[in-house]
């Protein structure tokens, strides 16, 4: 069709569909021509010829479906849809259907009054649809419309009194978030303080720090990051920093400032200087109080100031103090009587490690196989919450971590009040419960190795209710166990420890006894077995650190040579231990098998003669006895001659061990980020009616940091955020309530005087939709 040559017979002011067709369309209506004759002609508002002339285009193969739809300005999909109506149902098929409801809607006045009825009787939504025969939508519509006719006919009835003035409230009176309105106007996003003159300074080296300034300001992105800093505080990593690193060196972006920026980005799950990136600068600017948040590479230069000051190890300390001290305003948990100050866990973590540096080797219980990595040792509270970290020497066991941080402890505890300590079995050794009993700790951990059941006539209900008023109970037995010193096990001198003992299930629907030692008298059975079973919350946050804070990141590529001449187990000493294992199992088997061969030598069969044994019949059988004999001799002699450990420095030369200060650092970063989180989501179940606090405490505060909102500061020495409602009323209504109980807090925004002041706007509309 196309291939003729088009004729100059088309109107003007036409939209031409390839060679062959123009189409004219106004309000009058529109004309397809082809080749300059008109073939098609509808008055406006006749879209079925319209749609016909469009699929006969298509049929005709005049132009390509996407440039017919592009001129009668539909969607290539609808042009489909037209000609497969046209094909199956005719030129009916085109007709427009009718939309909205197909039917009277069923919300009468009659239905509308049930609605009311059986809702003021307490009956939930779809209880209440059920009942009249309408969906959920329907019973909130007609609810939504009866309340709209009551409020205009109050507002239709209401006098037209002037309405009298109230007196401004004071600038230092907490007004409720819950319901306070939003009637400040605020310029929306404007452009933040300009800060070119101290930045221009800070080049010059005669800037000490950038001090926080804020503007008035809505719509800003990242406001309910404000909400963290009440629950930071009680944290004290800026005070603890301060106190430890004083301050670092003249620059724009001081101490507070990148500390709170690391922290903030931690909240939002960017913990590593690269995450910085991934977050709009400007935007937490705004919560920081300055035109723009630092960017990777100062992050990085600022964090290396720190750790290479050497005092991180100091700053922990200090951040465990501020933790456990009840002096200094940590939570004072797990006080109870008979001098216990609180209930520490201590365990190793693996953090593996897939560069390509030359790395030693640790077995990974959670990858199942070694794998090059480093360890950690771990200290955390009752609750699970990091409180403490150091950095294990490569290989060493858990024992002598633990008999390394028994001074730390001690001087983070401040007196010589006693602390209970829980670990698992790799801590393992009647020696260290002896020394770490004398020095005023008492041990909470599992018995290890076989040992013989305790008779079930001694096992009784034990109980616990913990701080949250839940009570458990189990079936329990108690009793008292001597433990053999391993270095005086020839003198017979044992210590002495109390042993919990349960019967759990084993495989094939048996059971079996699990038992768990400790120094302490003063606990109930039920309480020991309780603190014994918390200590898997160390393990909890691990996991989520892992998930929401890059547990396992590496912070800096920097690394050191490891000692060479460092002792190190020798590998061979193993694989010649192996061979003895073998020997001595091969000469036992040769050794019965001898046995077997001589009894039957001597043992003649009934009836037979006088038997003759001779020495060459004697050396024949004892002849493959004397061979095992000699390889066992020679395997020991082997295992024996083999150093037990060797100098690094043979066995892996070059090895490197990565860099420990900058991942101390982070890790202090991350565990304020984490008890700051966990502060929030117990006020969250302690503090609001959130119905789902327990399960959803969590999800409810990352996504209130990510909630936008306005930043006010027209009331002298406030800063006053006002977040925007939340996507559901009840998360909205229970942010409403948490920002109320950190408003009383009265905190100060750091390295300001400005105290913080927290609403939520438009809260009666959210509730209301």
């Amino acid at each position: 069709m196309t291939a003729q040559p088009p004729l100059p017979m088309a109107p003007t002011a036409t939209s031409l569909l390839g060679a062959a067709v123009s189409l004219v369309e106004n309000d009058e209506g529109g004309k397809v021509f082809i080749h300059g004759e008109l073939a098609y002609v509808w008055e406006a508002g006749d879209s079925v010829t319209r749609r016909f002339a469009a699929v006969s285009l298509m049929e005709l193969k005049a132009a390509v479906a996407e440039d017919i739809a592009r001129v009668f300005k539909v969607g290539a999909v609808t042009l489909y849809r037209w000609r497969k109506q046209l094909t199956a149902q005719g030129v009916a098929g085109l007709i427009l259907e009718q939309r909205g409801p197909k039917c009277p809607s069923r919300l009468n006045e009659k239905v509308i009054t049930e609605i009311v009825v059986l809702r003021e009787s307490g009956m939930s939504l779809q209880a209440v649809g059920d009942a009249v025969g309408v969906s959920e939508f329907s019973v909130r519509r007609a609810l939504a419309l009866t309340k709209e006719r009551a409020d205009a006919a109050v507002v239709v009835a209401a006098p037209t009194v002037p309405e009298p003035v109230k007196p401004a409230p004071a600038p230092d009176a907490v007004q409720p978030a819950l319901w306070q309105e939003d009637t400040t106007e605020l310029p929306v996003l404007p452009a933040p303080v300009a800060r070119r003159t101290e930045r221009s300074a800070a080049r010059a080296g005669q800037l000490v720090s950038a001090a926080p300034v804020f503007a008035p300001a809505g719509k800003v992105p990242l406001a309910g990051l404000f909400l963290a800093l009440p629950a930071l505080e009680r944290t004290g990593l800026l005070e603890c920093a301060k106190e430890v690193f004083g301050a670092l060196p003249d620059g724009f972006y001081g101490l507070e400032t990148m500390l709170l920026d690391a922290v903030l980005r931690a909240l939002l799950g960017e913990s590593r200087a690269e995450g910085a990136t991934r977050i709009n600068a400007t935007d937490l600017g705004r919560v920081l109080g300055l035109d723009r948040a630092p960017e990777v590479k100062t992050i990085r230069r600022k964090t290396d100031i720190m750790a290479d000051t050497g005092k991180v190890a100091e700053f922990l300390t200090a951040l465990a103090k501020r933790h456990l001290n009840p002096t200094n305003g940590a939570r004072t948990e797990d006080a109870d009587g008979g001098g216990l100050l609180a209930v520490l866990y201590v365990d190793g973590h693996v953090r593996a490690y897939q560069g390509s540096k030359k790395i030693g080797k640790v077995h990974s219980t959670r990858l199942k196989f070694p794998t090059p990595a480093t360890e950690e040792t771990w200290v955390s509270d009752s609750h699970g919450a990091p409180v403490f970290v150091v950095m294990a020497e490569p290989g060493t066991a858990l024992t002598k971590e633990l008999r390394t941080l028994l001074p730390t402890l001690r001087n983070i505890i401040g007196d010589e009040r006693r602390v209970l300590v829980g670990f698992d079995r790799g801590g393992w050794s009647p020696a260290l419960f002896q020394h770490m009993e004398a020095s005023g700790f008492d041990v909470l951990t599992w018995r290890k190795g076989k040992t013989g059941d305790i008779p079930e006539t001694l096992f009784v209900q034990a109980a616990h209710t913990d701080e949250h008023g839940e009570t458990r109970a189990w079936i329990a037995a108690d009793t008292i166990v001597d433990l053999p010193l391993a270095a005086t096990a020839t003198t017979g001198e044992v210590f002495r420890m109390r042993q919990i003992s349960r019967i759990v299930p084993a495989r094939g629907g048996a059971t079996r006894q699990i038992h768990i030692l400790t120094t302490n008298d003063d606990m109930s059975a039920g309480e020991v077995i309780y603190r014994m079973g918390s200590r898997w919350r160390q393990e909890n946050y691990f996991r989520y650190a892992r998930m929401h804070f890059d547990l396992d990141s590496h912070d800096t590529y920097g690394s050191t040579d490891d000692d060479p001449a460092r002792s190190v187990p020798n590998p061979a000493k193993k694989e010649a231990y192996k061979q003895v294992l073998t020997a001595r199992a091969h000469h036992h088997h040769v050794a019965a098998e001898t046995d077997a061969a001589m009894l039957a030598m001597k043992t003649p069969a009934q009836g037979a003669g006088d038997i003759i044994i001779t020495n060459a019949m004697h050396n024949a059988i004892n002849a493959p006895l004397f061979t095992a004999e000699a390889t066992l001799d020679a395997a020991e002699a082997a295992h024996r001659a083999i150093p037990a450990r060797l100098p690094l420095g043979e066995l892996a030369p070059g090895q490197q061990i990565l860099d420990t200060q900058v991942k101390l650092l982070t890790h202090g970063i991350r565990m304020a980020a984490y008890n700051t989180m966990m502060t929030l989501a117990r006020e969250i179940r302690t503090n609001t009616s959130y119905a789902r606090a327990s399960q959803e405490a969590h999800t409810l505060i990352r996504s209130a940091l990510n909630t936008s909102g306005d930043i006010d500061t027209t009331t002298p020495g406030f800063l006053t955020i006002r977040l925007n409602p939340l996507p559901t009323a009840r998360a909205t209504k229970a942010i409403g309530e948490l920002c109320d109980h950190l408003t009383t807090t009265e905190t100060r925004y750091p390295g300001t005087d400005l105290i913080l002041r927290y609403t939520i706007k438009n809260t009666k509309q959210a509730n209301k939709n």
